[in-house]
């Protein structure tokens, strides 16, 4: 189970004792509280605008892979036209 968040004024009294037992037994002073790390929120893009992004981009590599092979084609052609 996920530990319960405490309530910034719980945080606060909770330091408050500490720091009046330690003044009461010699410690020395409690080492500052780390700050908490914020994380950044993930942004929501709708799945299926994700899907339809990733399709147009397959397609237009897959158009691009085919004028690339009509060219190398073409050039096989000319080159054995070339050899008679």
């Amino acid at each position: 189970m996920a530990a319960k968040k405490k309530s910034v004024l719980a945080q606060q009294v909770n330091e408050l004792e500490d720091a009046v037992t330690r003044l009461f037994t010699g410690q020395g002073p409690a080492e500052a509280p780390k700050p908490a790390k914020r994380r950044k929120a993930k942004r929501k893009v709708a799945k299926k605008a994700r899907k339809a992004a990733k399709k147009t981009a397959g397609k237009a590599k897959k158009g691009v892979r085919k004028a690339k092979k009509g060219a190398r084609k073409a050039k096989r052609k000319a080159k054995r036209r070339a050899g008679r």
